[in-house]
C-alpha cells in the first residue's frame, strides 16, 4: 500500500510537469532502455556495441551517490515510458526503490550465499568489486536485452563473450598489482564500506568509518577507532571516494597529526577512488574496467 501511495504521488507530479519533459526514444522512434546507474549503462553499451536497436537513458548521473539520490519528475517520466527498465537492487537505489518494481533487477539471479552481509541480514550492494558476481549481473542484462530485442541475440552473446575475456584479464591484473603491496600494508581506509568484495577476493583488509550506505551517520568514537587502526598498523594513506564527503578523511589526518603521526589523504580530482559511480564520460574510470584499474593502481601506488 505504501509503495502504491508513493508511486501515485510521483505520478501526479509527473502529470504536472510532463509537458516540459521529453524522452529520447519518443523523439527518434527507437525503444528506450532505461537504466538507473552508470554500471548498468556501461554494461548495456558493451553488450549492444554494433547494435542499433534502442536508445539508452541513464537516471542517476555519473558522480552522483545512488544511495541518497532523490528522483525527479523527469526520472519518473523515463521509468514510466521505458520499454526496458534495468536497476541494480539490493537497496542500492535506496530512495527510488518504490518506483522500480516493474523493471528487472540485475542482481535477481545472484546466489545469496555469495553476498556479503552487514548488520541484520542487509546485503552489501557493492557487488561489482567481485568480478564473478559482476559477470552474473552482465548475464542478466544480456538475457533481458535478448528477450526484449531477440533479433539481436547473437550480437549480445558475441559481445558478452568478448567482454568476459577482458574481465578475466582484469582479474589477473588486479592480483598482480596487489602482490606489489607488502602484506602488512594491505589495509585500505575509505569513507564508507564500498570495498568489502574487493577485500574478500584479493587478500586486502578494508575499513571504513561509515557502513555500506552513505545515508548513515558516523560517530566520533568510530572516527577515533579508525585513527587507532591507522596508527597501530602504520598505514601510509587513506582514500577519498568521488561520491562521499571528504571531511571524514581530513578529520582522520588531523587526529593522526595530533598524536604525532602522519598519513596521506589521497583524493584529488585524478586519484579519488570510484566506488558508487563510474567517472564522467571522457574521464579516467568512465567504464567498469577502467574504473577497476584506476582504483587498484591508486591503492597500490600509495600503499606499497
Amino acid at each position: 500500500m505504501k509503495k502504491m501511495i508513493v508511486f501515485c504521488l510521483l505520478a501526479a507530479i509527473l502529470l504536472l510537469s510532463y509537458g516540459c519533459s521529453s524522452v529520447q526514444g519518443e523523439e527518434d522512434g527507437q525503444p528506450d532502455v532505461v537504466v538507473t546507474t552508470t554500471f548498468i549503462y556501461d554494461m548495456v553499451q558493451v553488450l549492444s556495441e554494433g547494435v542499433d536497436a534502442f536508445d539508452t537513458s541513464l537516471i542517476i548521473p555519473a558522480g552522483e551517490d545512488p544511495h541518497i539520490y532523490q528522483p525527479k519528475a523527469s526520472d519518473l517520466a523515463l521509468i514510466l515510458d521505458a520499454d526496458t527498465l534495468l536497476y541494480q537492487g539490493l537497496n542500492f537505489e535506496g530512495r527510488m526503490a518504490d518506483v522500480l518494481d516493474g523493471g528487472t533487477s540485475i542482481t535477481e539471479d545472484f546466489d545469496e550465499t555469495a553476498l556479503l552481509q552487514e548488520g541484520e541480514g542487509e546485503a552489501d550492494p557493492h557487488f561489482w568489486f567481485d568480478i564473478e558476481l559482476y559477470k552474473s549481473a552482465v548475464n542478466t542484462v544480456s538475457s533481458t536485452l535478448s528477450e526484449d530485442y531477440p533479433e539481436h541475440t547473437d550480437a549480445f552473446l558475441e559481445n558478452k563473450e568478448a567482454y568476459f575475456k577482458s574481465l578475466d584479464e582484469l582479474d589477473d591484473y588486479v592480483e598482480e598489482r596487489i602482490d606489489e603491496i607488502p602484506e602488512s600494508s594491505r589495509l585500505v581506509i575509505t569513507p564508507h564500506d564500498a570495498f568489502g568484495y574487493l577485500a574478500a577476493n584479493y587478500d586486502l583488509e578494508v575499513h571504513a568509518p561509515q557502513g555500506i550506505s552513505t545515508d548513515a551517520e558516523v560517530s566520533n568514537n568510530t572516527i577515533e577507532a579508525t585513527a587507532d587502526l591507522i596508527m597501530e598498523n602504520n598505514i601510509k594513506a587513506v582514500f577519498i571516494e568521488t561520491t562521499t564527503n571528504p571531511d571524514r578523511m581530513q578529520r582522520l589526518k588531523e587526529i593522526i597529526q595530533s598524536r604525532g603521526g602522519s598519513v596521506e589523504v589521497v583524493g584529488t580530482e585524478n586519484d579519488a577512488l570510484l566506488s558508487d559511480s563510474l567517472g564522467e564520460a571522457g574521464s579516467e574510470g568512465d567504464t567498469y574496467i577502467s574504473m577497476f584499474r584506476h582504483n587498484i593502481d591508486t591503492i597500490t601506488d600509495h600503499l606499497k
